[in-house]
């Protein structure tokens, strides 16, 4: 019986030994799948946030020098917010929210002189987007791996 312990033993160790590799290269790739939905998800909201940084920009220059009663040069702010609405957090919504009232407001407000603008410019008011960048900014922070965190300055 002595052959056949051993030999019982042999194909045990084995299947153990097939099974562990198995578990291990299973588990490497769930994650490396998961590492990889996780970046391209990253840069969609990375995408998201930057189209609509550059259209906010335009509008707000636009705005700063004409009066519109129509809002046709809006709409395409208004589909970025509204792509923000299905995959950002509230903060990152409610933050683009108010970036474009604040384009609303300077459309609605009478045409500035390059003068006015330069003095808005000194003064803090043109940065209508910080609350948004801000928001962003931790969003992406919080959806990165946090192997990629390790690196980044405090």
């Amino acid at each position: 019986m002595d052959p056949y312990i051993s030999a019982l033993t042999g194909l045990v160790g084995v299947a153990i030994g097939s099974l562990t590799s198995f578990a291990a290269t299973w588990l490497t790739h769930r994650s490396e799948l998961n590492e990889k939905h996780r970046d391209a998800e990253v840069a969609k909201r990375e995408k998201l946030f930057s189209d609509f940084i550059a259209e906010a920009t335009r509008l707000f220059g636009d705005a700063l020098s004409h009066q519109k009663d129509d809002v046709s040069d809006l709409v395409l702010l208004y589909a970025l917010v509204a792509q923000m609405r299905l995959i950002s957090s509230r903060p990152v919504v409610n933050a683009a929210e108010l970036t474009m009232d604040h384009i609303i407001e300077a459309y609605l407000a009478p045409n500035r002189s390059l003068h006015e603008i330069a003095d808005l410019a000194r003064s803090g008011a043109m940065n209508f987007l910080f609350d948004f960048s801000e928001a962003c900014r931790m969003e992406l922070a919080a959806k990165r791996p946090s192997t990629s965190r390790k690196n980044e300055p405090c």
